[in-house]
């Protein structure tokens, strides 16, 4: 009786070591591929960072991956890298096309929220101070009609620097001057956004919204920076077509509700 309890517990024991082993493997392999992605010039250059977010290198090694910024988006905007990015597994990033930073929280959550500080709310905080402070200043201002939050807001989205528009004029409508009517991405795009067109104030689906447009022209009607990111401009052509300022924030929102099958705008990185 106690030799066949010896065996099972000897038997018990394999077992465990077999596990113990196989996790062993998997975390080295884990590990393998961190180091060899790391060598094959990772971060990706084609991460969009959320807003705030400093130099990139210092951004791998400060983010801890808590996922808080997930967690506040009030439109999902922000997910968490895999695995096969290396050093870049788990932190944020913005993937625009599907699902852009359209700015409905009005405080940038995801940065006030960052406990590492690698999303800098610092400038933000000092640009939002200035307006209120040049508003205060303007000759017959009455402070008791200026709201400091309503000012402090589109200073602190106006800051943002997530990257920048480029339009690629062999497809853009505007430069084939071609217009567009219908439903911008189809039925089943699950994308939402707030339109600065509307009084609402949390997003929806663009699904909803139905366009008439003689030239195409959404990607400057539904960005919520507005003239200081993108206009519609004469060309030497002739034609209305979207022009890129610095103001643009890189929210990604254009990206979103371009019509054409690949984005005819696309946001690159700083």
């Amino acid at each position: 009786m106690d030799k066949e309890k010896k065996n099972i517990k000897r038997r018990e024991f394999l077992k465990g070591s077999l596990v113990a082993s196989g996790a062993l493997a998997l975390f080295g392999t884990g590990a393998f591929i961190l180091d060899n992605k790391a060598a094959e010039n990772i971060p990706r250059e084609d991460f969009l960072r959320p807003p705030g977010a400093i130099d990139e290198k210092d951004f791998l090694y400060g983010c801890i991956k808590c996922g808080l910024c997930v967690q506040i988006c009030p439109v999902q905007a922000i997910k968490l890298s895999g695995a096969t990015e290396g050093l870049a597994f788990g932190t944020p990033y913005i993937e625009p096309r599907m699902q852009p930073c359209d700015f409905s929280c009005d405080a940038l959550q995801c940065v006030e929220t960052c406990p590492t500080a690698v999303l800098d709310f610092k400038p933000f905080k000092e640009a939002g101070l200035r307006a209120v402070e040049e508003a205060a200043a303007q000759p017959g201002a009455d402070l008791s009609q200026v709201n400091p939050f309503e000012v402090q807001k589109v200073a602190m989205k106006e800051e943002v620097r997530i990257g920048k528009a480029r339009v690629n004029k062999s497809t853009c409508l505007a430069h084939n001057e071609q217009g567009f009517k219908g439903i911008s991405r189809g039925k089943d795009f699950e994308g939402i956004y707030r339109s600065p067109n509307s009084d609402a104030t949390s997003a929806s689906p663009l699904s909803d919204r139905v366009f008439n447009r003689e030239i195409c022209n959404l990607c400057i009607t539904e960005c919520p920076i507005g003239e200081k990111a993108i206009y519609q401009k004469l060309n030497r052509s002739g034609k209305l077509v979207p022009h890129v300022l610095d103001g643009c924030t890189g929210c990604g929102v254009c990206q979103m509700v371009c019509p054409t099958e690949d984005a005819s705008i696309v946001v690159e990185p700083y």
